[in-house]
C-alpha cells in the first residue's frame, strides 16, 4: 500500500509538472521548444594576487556559441528545437573577476537573453569556481538574475566542472543538474551534451522539471591532483553515478569536489541527484555521500611529490626521457597567475645546466611581455637579455633576468599572442606575452621544440591532461609556491565552513542526509 501512494504520488506531481511546463504548451500549438543557451567558465584562486578582466573570458555571443559544441553539428538538434544563443564566455582559470568585468558580462548576456524572451528551456553552461570582488557565490548570483528574467516556467540545464561549487541556491534555481565524471576532464563534452539531451527529453516528452532534487554539502576540501579519477578512491567513487543514473526514477547524479583555493562558504564538496522517484533520489544522494566520506583519508597524490631540488635530482639522474616535473603551485589551469619566477629560478642556478651540453630542458612557461619586445627586436638567432616574470605575482622570487639565444617567435596564438624560446645554457625556455598553459604536443612542436626527445619537461600545471600523460617516460610533481599551493594547511583560509577535512582531521562525522530542494518557481527557495 506504501508503494502505491508513493507510486500515486510520483504520478500526480509528474502530471502537475508536466502540465504547467512551457514545453507542453509549445507542441499544443505545434511550435518547437524554445531553448536558449549562456555561461560563464573560470576557476578563481582568491589565494592569487591575479585579477581577471573581462577580456579573459574570450566571450562568444548569437551563432558563433555553436562552435564550441561540436555536437551541435547533428542537425537533429535543430530539428528537435529553436536555440537562442546568448553568450558563452570561458576564461584561463586565474584570480579573482573584477566586479566590472562580472557585472558588464552578466548585463550583456541579460540583455542578448531579454531579445528573444520566452524561453522553454535553457542550457546554462558555467564552470562553479568564478570568484569575484566583493560577491559570494557568482553563479548563484549569475542565475537568479537569469531566472528572475525567463521567469519560473523556464527549465535550465546546468553542466559544471566536478571541481565547481553547487551552493544551495545554485542547486535551487537550476532544474536540472550535471557535471563531469572523469578528472582530467576527458568527458567534458560529453557532459555538456548529456545536459543538453536531457533537457530535450523533458520538453519532449512533456516530463518538465524533475520533481525531486538531492543536495548534502560534504565538508571536504581537496585538490584535484588528489582526487583523479584515474586512481583510487575517486575511480571507484565516481564509477558509482552512472548505474545510478540508471534506475528508473533518477535522471541524473553528480559528485562536485569543490574548488580548494577559494576563500568562500560554498567551498566544499557536494553531491546532488535529481529525479522523479523521491525515495531512489533521496538514497543515492546518500549513499553517494556516504562513499565519499568513508573514504575520505585514503585520497593521495596521482603521481609522487616532492620539493623541486629532489624532483630535478631525480630527472637529471633519471635514464628515462621526457622526464616530466609538474611545477604544481603556480598552475595557470588552475587558477594560478602562471608568471612565478620561483622554478625557474632554482633551474637555472643549477650548474648541471649552465653549459649547452647540459641535460636538456623544455620550459613552459612564463609571461614576459619586455622579454618578447626585445627578443623580437633581437630576431631568431640573436642574443637577448631581459627580465620575465612575476608581474603578478612576486611573493616568492622577483622577475628573473633571462640571457640567451632566441630559438624561435611565433605570433597569433590566443592566449600567449607571442611566444618566444629562448636557449640559456642547456634550458629551453618558452617566455610569453600573455599567460599560456601548455597542454598538447603541437604547443611546442610549432614553436620547433620536440618534447619527446627533451631529457627534461618541466610544465606549469598539475596533474598531466591526456597529451602529456601518454607522453611521459616518468612524471613527478613539485611542491611549489603559489596561488594553487597543493599544501592546503599553508593557505589562511578565513571564511569557508569548518571543520573541514582535512584541515580538520579530528572533526566527527557529519550529518550526511539528503536535503530536498524545492522545484524553481515554487517561492520556497533561499533566493
Amino acid at each position: 500500500m506504501r508503494f502505491q501512494k508513493r507510486i500515486f504520488l510520483v504520478l500526480v506531481v509528474s502530471f502537475f509538472v508536466s502540465c504547467n511546463s512551457p514545453k507542453n504548451k509549445s507542441h499544443e500549438n505545434g511550435q518547437l521548444p524554445r531553448i536558449a543557451i549562456a555561461g560563464l567558465a573560470i576557476e578563481s584562486s582568491t589565494f592569487s594576487p591575479a585579477k581577471t578582466t573581462e577580456a579573459a573570458f574570450h566571450a562568444k555571443t548569437g551563432n558563433a556559441v555553436f562552435s564550441i559544441y561540436p555536437f551541435f553539428s547533428d542537425s537533429s538538434y535543430f530539428e528537435d528545437a529553436n536555440w537562442f544563443p546568448a553568450l558563452k564566455g570561458h576564461a584561463l582559470p586565474g584570480g579573482i573577476v573584477t566586479k566590472e568585468a562580472y557585472e558588464s558580462l552578466v548585463n550583456k548576456t541579460l540583455d542578448l537573453l531579454k531579445a528573444n524572451l520566452p524561453y522553454d528551456g535553457l542550457f546554462f553552461d558555467i564552470h562553479g569556481a568564478m570568484s569575484v570582488e566583493g560577491l559570494d557565490d557568482p553563479e548563484g548570483d549569475f542565475i537568479i538574475k537569469v531566472r528572475e528574467l525567463v521567469g519560473p516556467e523556464t527549465i535550465i540545464s546546468t553542466c559544471m566542472d566536478l571541481h565547481g561549487n553547487v551552493s544551495l541556491r545554485l542547486a535551487e534555481q537550476t532544474d536540472l543538474m550535471t557535471c563531469y565524471r572523469l578528472a582530467p576532464h576527458e568527458d567534458a563534452m560529453e557532459s555538456k551534451q548529456r545536459a543538453v539531451d536531457n533537457l530535450l527529453d523533458r520538453l519532449k516528452n512533456g516530463m518538465g522539471k524533475p520533481a525531486y532534487k538531492a543536495w548534502i554539502p560534504v565538508p571536504i576540501l581537496l585538490p584535484g591532483e588528489k582526487t583523479s579519477t584515474r586512481i583510487e578512491p575517486a575511480k571507484s567513487l565516481y564509477a558509482q553515478v552512472e548505474p545510478l543514473t540508471q534506475q528508473a526514477g533518477v535522471l541524473d547524479a553528480g559528485i562536485w569536489v569543490g574548488y580548494a583555493w577559494a576563500d568562500e562558504p560554498r567551498n566544499h564538496a557536494v553531491v546532488m541527484v535529481t529525479g522523479d522517484d523521491e525515495e531512489k533520489v533521496k538514497k543515492g544522494a546518500e549513499k553517494l555521500a556516504k562513499h565519499f566520506w568513508d573514504v575520505r583519508d585514503e585520497f593521495e597524490f596521482i603521481a609522487p611529490v616532492a620539493p623541486v631540488k629532489e624532483c630535478l635530482d631525480m630527472a637529471i639522474e633519471s635514464k628515462k626521457s621526457p622526464f616530466i616535473i609538474s611545477d604544481m603551485g603556480d598552475n595557470p589551469t588552475a587558477g594560478g597567475a602562471g608568471d612565478v619566477t620561483w622554478t625557474l629560478n632554482e633551474i637555472l642556478k643549477r650548474p648541471e645546466f649552465k653549459s649547452e651540453n647540459g641535460p636538456s630542458l623544455i620550459y613552459a612557461s612564463i609571461p614576459g611581455p619586455e622579454f618578447v619586445e626585445k627578443a623580437i627586436e633581437a630576431g631568431v638567432g640573436g642574443k637577448v637579455e631581459a627580465h620575465a616574470g612575476a608581474l603578478v605575482d612576486s611573493r616568492y622570487s622577483p622577475p628573473i633576468l633571462l640571457s640567451g639565444i632566441v630559438q624561435a617567435i611565433e605570433h597569433g596564438d590566443k592566449h600567449a599572442e607571442t611566444e618566444v624560446v629562448v636557449k640559456v645554457g642547456s634550458v629551453s625556455v618558452i617566455v610569453t606575452k600573455k599567460r599560456k598553459p601548455y597542454h598538447h604536443e603541437k604547443d611546442f612542436t610549432n614553436l620547433g621544440l620536440n618534447p619527446h626527445e627533451t631529457d627534461i619537461l618541466v610544465v606549469k600545471i598539475g596533474y598531466l591532461v591526456p597529451e602529456l600523460y601518454n607522453m611521459r617516460a616518468d612524471w613527478i610533481m613539485a611542491l611549489t609556491p603559489g596561488g594553487v599551493d597543493q599544501d592546503l594547511e599553508r593557505l589562511n583560509y578565513k571564511r569557508i565552513v569548518r571543520p573541514m577535512y582535512p584541515l580538520d582531521k579530528a572533526m566527527k562525522t557529519p550529518d550526511l542526509s539528503a536535503r530536498m530542494v524545492p522545484i524553481s518557481g515554487d517561492g520556497k527557495g533561499n533566493n
